[in-house]
């Protein structure tokens, strides 16, 4: 019986919130947009997680899209919404979390609710209201250039103010006992969360509120508020799976980055996407293909990547930011596609966009949850393609060798 519902921002999101409900001891489906009528083919859970695109929607868009997610969710039972958002508050002054978090609380009446955007396990930290990457203060991290949602501030209040109609108070750590709720109309609380043991406090508190809103860290917390801690491991498909598998990655994040770097050290054979090069068709999809068809050697996983630093994006957004955006996702989408035609059965992507092209390109509606391969970064079972494993990540997520883990882990001989 689906007991929680999960709104999430966008895939890797919502990938990201499923893998530690799994954690948690929740059996969890995860859907590509809001399923239709009778497409729940993944069978029955205790979680659905549901992947939209509100992050960089427009306004209006991205609030009618987040209340039919929940209109659906709640037909299903769910007596919790949790609206998932990047653990660094991803959002610019007009962006979409206050505005979806204003609309879900007004929908299920939640007198308050909660902005917990930590992630402990990855270093997402919120301590007196400020948001802190590393210990290091957001709007200092390598999020201050961050190409669609630049961070210019730490404090979680002050981001949130010109989004949102409702106040937001921070909350110290010390106001938890003895807490008495607002009484002067809806509003934000900011709780300080850094550590598990602050989690587990505040899903204790606050674990039955029909609304909450955060990253990912909470939810592994509320899980175990709603199942006490036994898992359904009978719900949990294996990771490991037969086949050839291609990397793909476009996140231009300090940690992809990273991560490109250290694939390449191995000697292992990589294919770099050039925009300039592909606007004028000097470079095409066809020769990105033909490099993958080119290896495939057992030792020749290739990746295919156009991540760089954020001077070259500027530059390469100079030549139009929309235009080269749409054509990297399409390539990216239809590499995917012709991989799985061509018998792959394993896709590792890096990459909030990247990883939407690839869902894009390959169609699946809904997926399973499996073991992680890092924190927030389950592998995920097509519920259409049981033989697929995909891993889609967001950008700043994972080791520096975690291509080599999700080869590993996706292996035949993988857990």
């Amino acid at each position: 019986m689906t007991v929680l519902g999960c709104i999430a921002d966008d895939f890797t999101g919502a990938s990201d919130a499923a893998s530690f409900l799994v954690k948690g001891g929740m059996s969890v489906c995860l859907y590509n947009g809001v399923p239709a009528q009778g497409a729940m083919a993944a069978g029955e859970t205790q979680a659905i997680v549901i992947a939209l695109k509100s992050r960089t929607q427009e306004r209006k868009d991205a609030v009618a899209d987040s209340l039919t997610a929940a209109e659906f969710l709640l037909k299903q039972g769910a007596k919790q919404l949790y609206f998932k958002y990047c653990s660094t508050f991803d959002s610019t002054p007009e962006g979409n979390i206050g505005p979806v978090a204003d609309a879900l609380m007004e929908r299920t009446g939640a007198p308050f609710t909660l902005l917990c955007p930590s992630l402990p396990a990855n270093g997402r930290t919120v301590e007196g209201g400020s948001l802190f990457v590393n210990g290091v203060p957001l709007h200092q991290s390598h999020m201050k250039d961050h190409p669609l949602t630049p961070m210019r501030d730490c404090r979680v209040d002050r981001l949130m103010a010109p989004q949102s109609r409702y106040p937001s108070r921070v909350l110290p750590r010390e106001a938890l006992n003895g807490f008495r709720p607002p009484e002067d109309g809806p509003c934000y609380l900011i709780p300080d969360y850094s550590t598990d043991e602050d989690g587990r406090r505040i899903a204790q508190t606050w674990g039955r509120l029909p609304l909450l809103t955060g990253g990912s860290g909470l939810l592994e917390h509320l899980a175990r508020e709603w199942t006490g801690g036994t898992a359904e491991k009978g719900r949990i498909p294996k990771a490991g799976t037969r086949g050839r598998a291609l990397l793909l990655a476009g996140s231009c994040s300090k940690a992809t980055l990273g991560q490109i770097a250290w694939y390449q050290a191995q000697g292992k054979p990589s294919f770099k996407l050039d925009p300039g090069a592909l606007l004028t068709g000097a470079q095409t999809f066809e020769d990105a293909w033909d490099f993958v068809a080119a290896h495939q050697g057992a030792e020749d996983t290739v990746l295919v990547y156009s991540s760089d630093t954020p001077e070259r994006v500027r530059e390469y957004q100079r030549l139009g930011a929309g235009k080269v955006a749409a054509l990297l996702e399409g390539i990216t989408a239809r590499l995917a596609q012709r991989a799985v035609e061509a018998g792959y059965t394993r896709i590792i992507s890096a990459g909030g966009e990247t990883s939407g092209a690839v869902t894009k390109g390959l169609g699946f509606q809904s997926y399973l949850i499996g073991p992680s391969v890092a924190p927030g970064v389950p592998v995920m079972v097509p519920a259409e393609a049981p033989g697929i494993r995909l891993v889609l990540k967001s950008g700043n997520f994972g080791g520096e060798d975690f291509f080599g883990q999700a080869l590993e882990i996706t292996g035949e001989k993988g857990i």
